[in-house]
């Protein structure tokens, strides 16, 4: 394979082609060279996919991502009646397959990409896949990958320079990280959710291509995965029904009311537990002291009726910058911590206030709304409600919750212009049988 320049690849991951061909139109209108049928398209719709899509751009290059393990060359001619001009085959199967898919490529035209995904030698294996007669090879950070906010730039330019063949990157590549991949050495740029989670397609693809042919960053606000300090940048992005759905629908708290003067606020911060009993409301206030900025304090008050928090132990937290409290219990002074507009949720409000005793802890695993939680766990808070999310995840879930968001704002794009959430999600096609 021989490239006079950098292509760039759409990639198709949807389940419905009734979704990916108006997608796959558009981003083919600002500019994309190759158009993907990705995995997950071949699973659900077969290589109808591809014949759809050659269909469609008969004068583009058409990937087939079957991912290949066995049986090459079979699996490479099907794709390639099917219409594909290229084929991927996966670098951990064998020797064998590889080669047996190049020849069965060679009968009918299509050429073989090797995805060097979970490869533990890319640059040994990308030498062996140019020996067997692949076209090129494809540096993959998967997607469950890229929520630990992983990106293929640390071995990019060394496998580029030690590769006799072109070099794909596929991994969350967006406007600004497109540029730094060509400059690596990439010369197949892989881009799938920045182009097609997008509400204008067209638009996205064309910076991205305007980023790839001046090898300059286009700068973008969506797409981005976080990981350490930034990961409260990225929950305060989201709703916590973008968190639960990102946690297959887990970890809601149930039964707390958000008492928020302004309803768009989100709240998110580590977790400061504190264990008391009803209406003792020293441990909840000495927690104060303990909480930093941006923590969000936890009160599993055992679901009681008297109140354990109010309107002084709102302005002392807010004093220290603390995010939000929320209590398994009761609160008090509502009037005055909604002027004040410190966030707080609650089981119950009244205007009873117990005495400071000192019973319980502070700093142990506690249960609160029904979902146990520990020291130092995300929680995610807003007017629908609060997620907990585990602390060792929390880079994790804060991107998947994004990705959650971004085909949101794709399907919400395509109600706009006409359709129905049924129809965009084929929901009948899916029902569960029996």
């Amino acid at each position: 394979m021989r490239l006079d320049r950098p292509i760039l690849q759409v990639a198709l991951d949807f389940e419905n082609l009734s979704r990916a061909l108006p997608a796959a139109r558009e981003a083919v209108e600002g500019g994309a060279d190759w158009v993907e049928a990705g995995t997950p398209l071949i699973k659900s719709e077969g290589l109808d996919a591809v014949r759809e899509l050659k269909k469609a751009f008969p004068d583009r290059r058409i990937v087939a991502d079957m991912k290949v393990m066995d049986t090459g060359a079979f699996e490479v001619e099907i794709a390639a009646k099917a219409g594909a001009d290229l084929v991927t085959i996966l670098g951990a199967a064998d020797d064998d397959t590889i080669a047996d898919g190049v020849r069965g490529g060679e009968l009918y035209g299509a050429e073989i990409v090797v995805d060097l995904l979970g490869v533990a030698d890319p640059i040994a294996r990308a030498r062996r896949a140019a020996e067997l007669g692949a076209a090129a090879v494809c540096l993959h950070v998967g997607i469950d990958m890229q929520m630990q906010a992983k990106t293929p730039f640390a071995f990019l330019k060394e496998l580029a320079k030690a590769s006799p063949i072109p070099v794909a990157v596929a991994g969350g590549l967006n406007s600004e990280s497109v540029a730094a991949a060509v400059r690596a050495g990439a010369q197949i740029l892989i881009v799938g959710g920045a182009i097609t989670k997008s509400p204008n397609i067209a638009d996205a693809t064309r910076r991205i291509k305007e980023a790839i042919a001046t090898q300059k960053e286009v700068a973008t606000e969506l797409f981005r995965r976080y990981a350490g300090s930034d990961v409260r940048e990225a929950f305060l992005k989201v709703s916590s029904p973008n968190v639960t759905d990102a946690m297959q629908r887990r970890g809601a708290m149930h039964g707390l009311t958000a008492h928020l003067r302004d309803p768009s606020v989100r709240v998110t911060g580590p977790a400061v537990t504190v264990v008391t009993r009803d209406g003792d409301w020293a441990k909840p206030v000495e927690s104060i002291d303990r909480a930093g900025p941006g923590d969000i304090i936890v009160i599993d008050a055992g679901g009681g009726t008297t109140a354990v928090w109010g309107e002084l132990a709102s302005w002392s937290a807010h004093g220290r910058k603390v995010a939000a409290v929320v209590i398994d219990g009761a609160i008090r002074d509502l009037d005055a911590i909604l002027e004040l507009g410190f966030p707080a949720f609650s089981r119950t409000v009244s205007a009873n206030a117990g005495e400071p005793k000192g019973h319980g802890e502070i700093g142990v695993e506690v249960v609160v709304g029904g979902q146990p939680v520990r020291p130092g766990d995300w929680i995610v808070g807003d007017l629908s409600g609060l997620v907990v999310v585990p602390r060792e995840r929390a880079s994790e879930i804060a991107n998947r919750a994004l990705d959650v968001l971004e085909h949101e704002n794709r399907v919400r794009e395509e109600i706009r212009r006409g359709s129905t959430l049924s129809s965009v999600q084929k929901l009948e096609r899916w029902e569960r049988v029996g």
